[in-house]
């Protein structure tokens, strides 16, 4: 379970977070949602101990997230291209298995056929699609507590982003491990998803259950969505 406490942070004048809180719990899949520049990517640094909080903290499993807890707990995935460019992917798997005791090779190679990754080309000679295959291949060899991803599907085709989807529902373990990812792409990824939180000038605006969404409704996620930016709509419900 991940509970956010709220969580504030700034970035000189401009108040990215004002006191978040929301509780994520064990084994769900869950879409943060919200507009260009809500503080999706900074609460997931945050999450993830990469980033500090101004006040406020996160709890994994009723421990604190700080930048030395998290590396062995929490799988992050950043939107930019961190890894090096030079290292094919096989290389970028050993890299990662260096780095992280929960990293399991064989787990990151059923991936990479189960995603048909391209293993001996060097990243930065990949299409934008099949790095991004290559970034998930290389989250989900851990056996994390927490996978977040931040903006997955960002930028590739629906093919790719169908790819994808489908390894996060073979490669993680809904017993055990939470996924939390940002996205824009609620077409492709709202049948993957238990609940979505939405991000609205600094806090959480609210936190659902999809399948409470699709009850109450029609329009499904999208309509959610504008619904609550337009008209400032309550949550529909608490998440189960």
């Amino acid at each position: 379970m991940i509970e956010i406490r709220q969580v504030s942070r700034s970035f000189g004048r401009l108040r990215a977070l004002d006191g978040a809180t929301a509780t994520f719990g064990l084994g769900k899949i869950i879409g943060l949602a919200g507009e260009n520049g809500s503080g999706k990517s900074t609460l997931l640094k945050i999450m993830a101990g990469v980033m500090g909080a101004d006040s406020g903290e996160v709890l994994l499993n009723g421990h604190p997230v700080t930048r030395t807890s998290a590396g062995s707990r929490i799988a992050y995935m950043a939107d930019a291209d961190l890894y090096y460019p030079y290292f094919t992917t096989d290389e970028l798997l050993r890299f990662q298995e260096s780095q992280y005791p929960d990293f399991s090779m064989e787990k990151a190679l059923e991936a990479a056929e189960f995603l048909n990754v391209d293993r001996k080309t060097k990243l930065k000679n990949l299409s934008k699609g099949n790095r991004g295959r290559a970034k998930i291949v290389a989250t989900l060899g851990r056996e994390a507590d927490a996978y977040l991803l931040d903006e997955p599907f960002s930028g590739l085709d629906p093919m790719v982003r169908e790819s994808i989807v489908k390894g996060l529902i073979r490669f993680t373990d809904p017993e055990r491990q939470t996924v939390i990812m940002s996205t824009h792409e609620l077409h492709d990824v709202a049948p993957l998803l238990d609940e979505i939180a939405v991000l609205k000038n600094g806090r959480i605006a609210a936190h659902d259950a999809v399948e409470d969404i699709r009850m109450a409704q029609p329009g499904g996620l999208t309509a959610y969505l504008r619904t609550l930016y337009e008209k400032g709509r309550e949550p529909v419900g608490k998440p189960s």
